[in-house]
Formats: structure tokens, C-alpha cells, sequence
């Protein structure tokens, strides 16, 4: 029995369960050292390539030539071109929005090949100055860690789901030493739901995703503010003003980026072209578009810059950013997200400061690179705990969740607009945005619910056969035929033996297919699949009961419509 307890079948079985929390915890901590590992490669890949190109060091683009400016994104979409030209199209899938659509419609499964290619990819993207950021890849870089843990474990789908968002989590963790954010990130923007089940997991994943990367490449100390906070709330309509101008920013960012999306029918090689030629002649005039700008974003915190440098690098931001993604470059938007609200926020704070003299542009730019994530990501809580982890700064929580909650309302209410990532998703047709029903459903495996105590028998069996079949008192008989498979209810079988002769021989052949009974028709379902995927089959087959099968196609037991329902109406009675 304390062999059985500790083997990974009874793991694999416990894990069918909504409420398998030790069990959960166990692969938070494995998918936040696979997430962990693989981020820290990635990590050190970006920069020691850069260290190579750049003699200024990471994004210290600024420092180039101006040829190499216009020609260094030109060469990385060059490369991008090769690399996406010796893969199949299924393979360039990568990013937030493929593994959103992989978690609504493949359970989680992000496949392995993809992962690489977003590696490689995403390191040439950043390299090369295109203006973007690695956020994006190393979310799906730890949630494809994530995922590939549980499918060589052969794991329920119901884990594989938040063995998905541990990953996410782990991913932004390992990226900026944030693993509070990350937790926040991977349950609004990922798993879209805050169960207590879920968020400990995740939480583990997050903090060993963290520990890892430090362990092994040392903090990614990202920016280094002053101690700033509001002076006298009289700067709060200043504030409101800074959510305001983040929102109506996401708007814009947002809807460019949709029309840009309408390109995507062209050869991506025309498309890479032109978003590296684009970058380069815009990085000629402000060459702190090019990458991720942390170095910008940090030197805004401690020095005010000129009002008419920053309306140019605003507006050249602003539009290059969503063109270039809209166009496919392989990479992620939240970085330069900050990047934009920090501007957003510098200028406005010059421009009070040009007014008044009492702003300090440090403080606004800070608030605004958290309001311009919460309005374009829909996911103020992130963006609040990813600004104060970023900053070390507790003085600017209160002015930034007023900014926070402005700009989230601008782009929610006043313009009707989803997250960015959604808002791709629901361009394709897709929608992962769950019921209450699906919420609960995905949650757990139909392991957790099937009966066992079925039997086989084929069509054709002798009376012996029959009897024996009955006195192991099975729900449901399971009768397979090459013309038919169904269940078959014992006490059917029960009335015709009873209805033969008593003299009828040991040996009579009963054909199950013809004597008088109720035949339910069925059909197969793998054991890891979700109640979700259970209900689906049986509204799609339009059917009552599923036959549950191993990965070796060997029935394990069944599971009803009926049994869902009331699982369901139990669970929502509890919540």
C-alpha cells in the first residue's frame, strides 16, 4: 500500500481531483525549475548577444552609428526570414496569443518545436533593436516548460491547464525577479480565474522560477529609482490626468495594432522587411525606440528630459511599436508597454514642472509605465504589483492605482476594448474567456468522476460466460463488436438468462446484440481529459455515457451526463 501511495499512477489519480492541492504544489515546484533553467539560458543568450553587437553594452543601442542603426534591425529581420523559412507555418506560431489559443483549444499543450523557434527568434529580435520586448517570449518560454512537464508525465488535462499558468507565472518571475507579478499576471491574463487550489501553485512556481534564476545568472536588477511619493495630494488631478492620457494611449497602440493585423495575409519575409526598415529609419532620429529602453526608462526616473524629446519619442514609440508587432516580429509588447507609460508620464510631469516647478518627472513616469500596462493588458492588479516590484518604491501606490483605475476604465468602459491578447484572439475567432460551467468543469478529470465497475464481454458469449459476467455485479456491461460497441445494463442480461429454460446448456451462445435490451450507445475518452472535454463529447455525439480508456485503449470505467450535471450544481452550491 506505501508503494502504490508514492507510485505516479496514484499521482496521476489524485491529480484528476479539483482539490489535489499536495499534489499541485509538487509540479509548481518542478515547473518552476524547468521555467527557471530555461529563462536563464534565454536570459544570458540575449545578453551575451547583445554584449557582442552592442560596445555600450545591453540595450545601449543609442551609442551605435547611425548605419548601424538603420541596417541592425534590417539584418535581424534577414534572419528572422531564414529562420521562419526552413520551418512549417504551424511551427512560427509563438507568443502570448498562440499559447492563450493552445490552453482554450488543446488543453495546454504547447508543442516543444514551437518553443524553440520562439527562443531562437525572440534573441534575434532583441538584438537586433526591434522594438519590442522579452516579456512576451518568456511567458511562453515558462509556460511551454510547464506544459511539456505534464505531457511527459502523462498528466490530466485538468493539471496541465495550471501546470500552464505555473509556468507563465514562473516565466515573468525568473525574467525580472517579480514573482509577485508574475503570480497576479499568470491568474488575470493566463488562467483568467483566483481560485485558492490554483493560486498556491502557481505562487510556488513563481517563487522557485525566481530562486533559480538568481541562482544561476544573478539578479536582473532592471531599474534602479529614487525613493519618490506624492507630496501633497493636490498632484492627485495630475495624476487622474496620467491615467487618462495612458488610456486613451492603449486605445490608440491598441486599434493601430488591430489594423495592422490586416497585413498578415502578405508573405511574412515582406512583412519582417518592413518592420526592420521601419525601425531603422525611426531609430536614425530616436534610437531609444530600438529594444526593450529599460536604460530610457531608468534615466527618466532621475533626470528630466526636454518637453520636445519626448513628444517625438512618445508619438515614434507609439506608432512603431504596434506596426512592428502587428506586423509578426516574434516578440513581446509589454516592455515597450513601459516604456510608453514612462514617457507618458515624464512628459507630463515636465510639462507641470514647466508650470509649477514642484513636479518631479520621476515620480510620474513610474505611475505612468504601470497605468499604460493596466489599460493596455487589462490587468491592473499585475501592472500595480509589476510597477512597485520594479521600482521598490511603496511610495507611489496610492497616486498609481488612481492612475491605474483611470486607465483601465478609459480603454474597458470608455472604448468597449479587451486586453490586447484577447482582442488578437477574438480577431481569429476564438473567444477564451470561460463560463461558470466551463470554469468548473476544467478543473477537474474525469478520473475523478468515473465509475469502475464496468466489465467486457464481447457480442457473442456463453451462457457460463454470462452468468459469471453478473455475479461481479458491474454497473454497466461494456459489449464491443466490429460492428458496434455500447453498454449494456446487467439486469437486461439478468432477464433474458432468467427467461431461458433451465435446461438451456452451459454453452448457449447469447448474442447481445439482438436479445431484448437497452443498448446505450457510447463512445471512447482518454483518462486525462476534463469534465469539460467530457460534456462537449457527449453534446457533440449526442450521447448520455462515455467509456473511459488508458492511453493503451484499455477501459478503465465510465462516466454519464448525469454525473457531470451533478457535480456541476454541487460544486456551484458550494462556491
Amino acid at each position: 500500500m506505501p508503494h502504490q501511495l508514492l507510485s505516479l499512477e496514484h499521482f496521476r489519480h489524485r491529480l484528476a481531483h479539483a482539490d489535489a492541492l499536495p499534489q499541485l504544489v509538487v509540479l509548481g515546484i518542478l515547473s518552476g525549475l524547468a521555467a527557471g533553467g530555461l529563462i536563464s539560458l534565454f536570459r544570458s543568450a540575449d545578453t551575451l548577444l547583445q554584449a557582442w553587437l552592442l560596445s555600450g553594452g545591453a540595450e545601449r543601442f543609442e551609442e551605435l552609428p547611425d548605419v548601424y542603426r538603420l541596417l541592425l534591425p534590417v539584418a535581424g529581420s534577414l534572419l528572422l526570414i531564414g529562420l521562419f523559412s526552413c520551418i512549417p507555418p504551424q511551427a512560427r506560431a509563438v507568443g502570448i496569443v498562440h499559447l492563450l489559443e493552445r490552453l482554450s483549444n488543446h488543453q495546454g499543450r504547447l508543442p516543444a518545436f514551437n518553443l524553440l523557434i520562439q527562443w531562437l527568434a525572440a534573441v534575434i529580435a532583441l538584438a537586433s533593436g526591434h522594438s519590442v520586448g522579452r516579456e512576451g517570449p518568456a511567458v511562453h518560454l515558462g509556460a511551454g516548460a510547464g506544459s511539456w512537464l505534464g505531457q511527459k508525465l502523462n498528466l490530466p488535462n485538468n493539471s496541465l491547464r495550471l501546470l500552464v499558468g505555473c509556468g507563465a507565472a514562473a516565466g515573468i518571475a525568473a525574467t525580472f525577479n517579480t514573482p509577485l507579478a508574475g503570480v497576479i499576471f499568470a491568474m488575470e491574463i493566463i488562467l483568467l480565474e483566483y481560485t485558492m487550489v490554483g493560486f498556491l501553485p502557481v505562487m510556488v512556481a513563481a517563487l522557485v522560477g525566481d530562486v533559480v534564476s538568481r541562482a544561476l545568472i544573478g539578479e536582473a536588477i532592471v531599474f534602479t529609482a529614487p525613493d519618490l511619493a506624492i507630496g501633497e495630494l493636490t498632484q492627485l488631478p495630475l495624476v487622474a490626468l496620467l491615467g487618462l492620457l495612458c488610456g486613451l494611449l492603449a486605445a490608440g497602440f491598441h486599434l493601430l495594432q488591430m489594423q495592422t493585423f490586416r497585413l498578415l495575409h502578405w508573405h511574412f519575409s515582406i512583412r519582417f522587411l518592413l518592420a526592420g526598415l521601419l525601425t531603422g529609419l525611426v531609430a536614425l532620429y530616436w534610437p531609444e525606440v530600438m529594444g526593450g529602453g529599460y536604460d530610457t526608462i531608468e534615466s527618466l526616473f532621475h533626470e528630466p528630459a526636454p518637453i520636445l524629446f519626448l513628444c517625438g519619442l512618445l508619438v515614434a514609440k507609439c506608432l512603431l511599436t504596434p506596426v512592428v508587432i502587428g506586423l509578426g516580429i516574434p516578440a513581446g509588447l509589454i516592455g515597450p508597454t513601459l516604456f510608453i507609460g514612462a514617457v507618458a508620464g515624464a512628459l507630463l510631469g515636465a510639462v507641470d514642472s514647466l508650470l509649477t516647478g514642484t513636479a518631479h518627472t520621476g515620480m510620474y513616469a513610474m505611475i505612468g509605465m504601470g497605468a499604460m500596462m493596466a489599460a493596455l493588458l487589462n490587468a491592473p492588479l499585475a501592472a500595480l504589483l509589476a510597477m512597485l516590484e520594479l521600482t521598490q518604491n511603496a511610495g507611489i501606490v496610492l497616486p498609481g492605482m488612481l492612475a491605474l483605475l483611470i486607465a483601465s476604465l478609459t480603454t474597458r468602459y470608455g472604448f468597449k476594448l479587451p486586453s490586447i491578447f484577447h482582442a488578437s484572439l477574438l480577431r481569429q475567432g476564438l473567444d477564451v474567456r470561460q463560463a461558470p460551467l466551463a470554469q468548473i468543469l476544467s478543473r477537474a478529470a474525469v478520473g475523478s468522476l468515473m465509475r469502475r465497475d464496468i466489465c467486457q464481454a464481447s457480442s457473442e458469449i456463453h451462457l457460463s460466460t454470462a452468468r459469471t459476467l453478473l455475479e461481479a455485479a458491474p454497473y454497466r456491461i461494456l459489449v464491443e463488436s466490429d460492428k458496434r460497441h455500447f453498454l449494456l445494463p446487467p439486469a437486461d442480461l439478468r432477464h433474458y438468462i432468467d427467461s431461458l429454460p433451465e435446461q438451456a446448456p452451459e454453452d448457449l451462445n447469447i448474442n447481445l446484440l439482438s436479445i431484448p435490451a437497452h443498448r446505450i450507445d457510447t463512445s471512447y475518452l482518454l483518462y486525462r481529459a476534463t469534465l469539460k472535454e467530457a460534456l462537449d463529447l457527449l453534446r457533440e455525439k449526442e450521447l448520455e455515457s462515455l467509456v473511459v480508456v488508458s492511453n493503451q485503449e484499455e477501459p478503465m470505467g465510465m462516466i454519464s451526463r448525469q454525473q457531470i450535471e451533478e457535480y456541476y450544481h454541487q460544486k456551484q452550491s458550494l462556491s
